[in-house]
């Protein structure tokens, strides 16, 4: 039906929307309980509760509503976790059998509802449950991991056995498009909290997510061509054969997530399962930064709306410094130097938050931060390069499993250890996601490692096998 071929403009659109609602939700959050707890309304203009002349009871009361909000924000991550694993599984790998839209449509239509309830609670000041009620229903339909997983597998898809390069750029390009959206959102949200409260920035996220379904229903052409049962049988057969496969379809579809590992080399296997690991440590790490916001609301930053939307919009040059290092290095460099290029960007921007407490400090942070999104279009084209066309689905279906199971075990620690740690040193959680950085710099190690010992065996085979077709003539 679609005409277009370009997943961009739903990326895109889908990043703007969701990352307008991403620090609303936190924020919403904050507020909603420190109105609970304190019976007044949030300070956002004069700030009093970061002044120096604050007694016990207000830093008490800044305390007590930093660790509910934290632990309402961990519930609700728990809530979309749970579904969403088991959905993304199947949802990107059915994929591979019925088009890449079976991935991308339902995660919109989940958003859209989601967003649809924090438009109702925040309007009508309904309970905060409802909103847990939103996000077990928006991982049931997959959740954003899934939608992306789907766009990389389009992308897949249209690059086929992949140029030099071209497959790690055109997944750069995706990422960057989502920084950079994710960036005009949040500085957007600032701005628009300020002006019109919570309602209208959620109410227009949902008008967003309805003009996406829009494009990827009516205006996307499909990337996968998809055969018609019908032409391959008649009569009877013809009428019975797609009622049995759409049947058995989906059991197929988990049946190839196992065969993506269980049929094929055992150095293959190896490298997949290492690469795996690495990507799951990356995102376990970058969980690390979810607490930004929380970190930011705090003493003695206490950053308004404003200021919280100029910090997030900063982190777009971070994507865009990180797409023009993929594009340049990876014409020089082994993936595998980019990478760990990226972990020590991530290590030394999560140090430098640890100890960030003025604001400038805190805008700063960007700086080292700036090649820190490498690794992650550099690892999706390395799996995707190692498995065949027919297995794409199945193997993005195991990178948004994975990306959803390590974010939410992240934040969900992160959250806690943040909560634990907020009376005696709030930037402890930083520290650590810094340190964790060595868990996939060695993996990437041994797996560059293995891929080198892999082209070394095959080089020495090729000489000795020229060697004794010239002793032979």
């Amino acid at each position: 039906m679609g005409r277009v071929l370009l997943i961009e403009p739903a990326v895109g659109l889908y990043a703007f929307a969701m990352f307008m609602i991403y620090p609303l939700l936190q924020q919403y959050v904050y507020r909603r309980l420190w109105f609970e707890l304190s019976g007044t309304t949030y300070p956002a203009e004069s700030l009093s509760h970061c002044s120096n002349n604050h007694s016990y009871v207000t830093i008490h009361q800044v305390r007590a509503v930093q660790k509910g909000t934290s632990i309402f924000l961990l519930k609700s991550e728990l809530c979309f976790l749970i579904p969403s694993l088991i959905s993304a599984l199947l949802l990107v790998s059915y994929s591979d059998y019925c088009g890449r839209k079976v991935a991308i449509v339902p995660p919109l239509v989940g958003d859209t509802l989601f967003a649809l309830c924090y438009v109702l609670v925040s309007r009508f000041s309904f309970s905060l449950n409802y909103l847990l009620a939103a996000s077990f229903l928006s991982g049931l339909m997959g959740g954003p991991t899934t939608l992306i997983g789907g766009c990389f597998a389009y992308v897949a898809d249209l690059c086929g056995e992949d140029l030099e390069g071209q497959k790690t750029v055109r997944m750069a390009r995706l990422d960057m498009i989502l920084g950079v959206l994710t960036g005009l959102a949040s500085l957007c949200t600032g701005f628009y909290i300020k002006a019109a409260g919570f309602t209208w920035p959620f109410l227009t996220a949902v008008f967003l997510h309805l003009i996406n379904l829009f494009y990827v229903l009516v205006v996307l052409k499909e990337s996968l061509v998809l055969p018609n049962p019908s032409l391959s049988s008649s009569g009877h057969l013809a009428s019975e054969a797609p009622r049995l496969n759409q049947s058995q379809a989906l059991t197929a579809r988990l049946q190839g997530v196992y065969l993506l590992f269980a049929a094929s080399k055992r150095r293959r296997n190896i490298v997949l399962l290492l690469i795996s690991i690495a990507y799951f440590d990356f995102f376990f790490i970058t969980g690390g930064m979810s607490i930004f916001i929380l970190y930011e609301l705090n003493t003695p930053l206490c950053w308004s709306e404003v200021f919280v939307g100029y910090g997030s919009a900063l982190s777009t040059a971070i994507y865009l410094v990180s797409f023009a290092g993929v594009a340049l290095l990876s014409r020089y460099l082994p993936d595998a130097y980019i990478i760990l290029l990226g972990l020590m960007s991530v290590a030394a921007g999560l140090i430098m938050a640890a100890f960030a407490k003025s604001t400038l400090l805190m805008f700063l942070v960007r700086l080292p931060l700036l090649l820190s999104i490498m690794p992650t279009p550099v690892l999706r084209s390395m799996m995707s390069k190692i498995v065949s066309g027919s297995e794409q689905g199945a193997m993005f279906a195991c990178v948004a499993f994975v990306e959803m199971l390590s974010v939410g075990v992240s934040f969900t620690m992160f959250s806690s250890i943040y909560a634990a740690t907020l009376s005696w040193f709030s930037g402890f959680s930083f520290l650590l996601a810094a340190g964790l950085t060595l868990i996939p710099a060695v993996l990437i190690c041994v797996v560059f490692y293995l891929k080198e010992s892999v082209s070394f065996t095959s080089t020495l085979f090729f000489v000795h096998l020229s060697r004794s077709l010239l002793e032979s003539d």
